[in-house]
């Protein structure tokens, strides 16, 4: 029966690995790490994350958090979220903060582009409304600059206005006087970040697991 069990989980493991591009060592570090956190359970929640120090002082701590449970983020074309997950789940999420591989086609190198963009632009379209808006973005400039108390919350809110502002010339070009910018779509997101490395930029340190290190192996 443990030979069949092994069977199984190795199964399993290998379909994770061709979904997530992780290598079968990765995704069994990170199953330990998964249960570490949940204290032995099957299903991770919010309030597990709560003793990981690496998270604590990141001042967008709150979104890294609720994309774990974000539909829009498990490849299934859901929207909404949920109170918890499963291992399945978490390494689904885990997979678009890694590296991609050295040698990638352009189509291939594309689509994990556009993945982890959407992926991002998600974290900050909160209401998944398809629009980042002033007040969404204003939350993240806020949050960003929380670690600095030398900056009050209206100077804070003023740079969110003005980066706004300038997000809208990038992308909208010249408006008209009585033309009302309602926020950032994810084509105008592609455009600001189009010379933005993102792939080798974005990433998660946290239980001992620097996702910057594991490579995709696909």
């Amino acid at each position: 029966m443990g030979s069949s069990q092994s069977t199984s989980e190795e199964h399993d493991y290998q379909l994770l690995a061709d979904r997530t591009g992780f290598s079968l060592e990765q995704i069994r570090i990170l199953h330990k790490r998964f249960k570490h956190l949940t204290h032995d359970k099957d299903t991770l929640r919010r309030e597990d994350f709560e003793d990981i120090s690496d998270l604590t002082f990141n001042p967008i701590r709150s979104q890294i958090v609720e994309a774990f449970f974000d539909k829009r983020n498990f490849g299934h074309n859901e929207v909404g979220s949920v109170e918890e997950i499963g291992f399945e789940e978490f390494l689904t999420v885990m997979s678009h903060f890694r590296p991609t591989r050295q040698y990638l086609t352009e189509e291939e190198r594309d689509k994990i582009r556009q993945d982890k963009l959407r992926f991002l632009f998600n974290m900050h379209d909160k209401d998944n409304d398809g629009t980042i808006t002033l007040d969404e973005y204003r939350h993240v400039v806020e949050e960003l600059l929380s670690s600095y108390p030398e900056i009050e919350s209206e100077t804070a809110k003023a740079i969110a206005d003005a980066a706004m502002l300038e997000v809208a010339s990038v992308t909208m070009g010249q408006m008209a006087p009585d033309e009302l910018y309602e926020g950032i779509t994810f084509e105008h997101f592609l455009k600001i970040l189009k010379n933005v490395e993102i792939e080798t930029k974005m990433h998660v340190r946290f239980l001992n697991v620097d996702t910057t290190t594991m490579n995709c192996v696909k």
